[in-house]
């Protein structure tokens, strides 16, 4: 919903940006655990003037496509779990990946997160296996479920550590239309159950 000139939208994440645990045999995440919204309301002497007009929501997102390193995922909506730690898709969990639906949809003003795990179960490769090898530069498409296709460019590719990943920039980026990707990457370590790196690809809609 488009709030009035007269309404102040702050969103505040908390910056605990662990990926706390691992892609494959466990589950992905990234510890997520945004406020909630603040609102500023007008004083009684402020006049309003006119009513804000809603912003259509655009389609779901249902199907990721990154012809370079040959990805064609469908999408599953994930949110946060009960730990609160970013979800990860479940009916295809090796093969599909996860829109983090708590923030914008794909196409739409703000920072989209769509995730993916590196690997499975004995190591063997799982959908974003390949996502280290993309380039500034590179295409995606996201498909909605209109029909609606939507175009992004690499912008920029990241590697940080869980206890360094930086939640604001993945997921509240505003001014343009962004669409983040996540996976693991680096070393496993047992004793953690993670791995040493978290991967970003960072894109805007062409």
């Amino acid at each position: 919903m488009r709030l009035s000139k007269s309404l102040i939208v702050i969103i505040l994440f908390s910056f605990l940006a662990v990926l706390v645990s691992a892609c494959g045999a466990q589950t992905q995440a990234l510890s997520l655990k945004p406020s909630p919204t603040i609102i500023k309301k007008p004083s009684p002497t402020m006049a309003v003037s006119s009513t804000p007009t809603p912003t259509p929501r655009l389609a779901i997102p249902v199907r990721l496509v990154i012809p370079r390193i040959g990805v064609n995922a469908p999408i599953e909506n994930v949110g946060i779990s009960a730990n609160g730690d970013l979800a990860t898709p479940e009916q295809n969990p090796w093969d599909g990946v996860g829109w983090y639906s708590n923030g914008p949809r794909p196409g739409e003003e703000g920072s989209a997160v769509i995730n993916g795990h590196l690997d499975r179960p004995g190591g063997y490769p799982a959908i974003f296996w390949n996502l280290r090898y993309l380039q500034v530069g590179d295409k995606m498409t996201v498909v909605n479920s209109q029909g609606k296709i939507m175009h992004f460019r690499v912008l920029n590719i990241a590697s940080y550590s869980p206890q360094t990943a930086p939640v604001q920039s993945i997921f509240g980026t505003m001014g343009g239309i962004y669409l983040n990707l996540i996976t693991c990457a680096g070393t496993w370590i047992p004793s953690e159950h993670q791995t040493t790196q978290r991967l970003v690809v960072y894109t805007v809609m062409d």
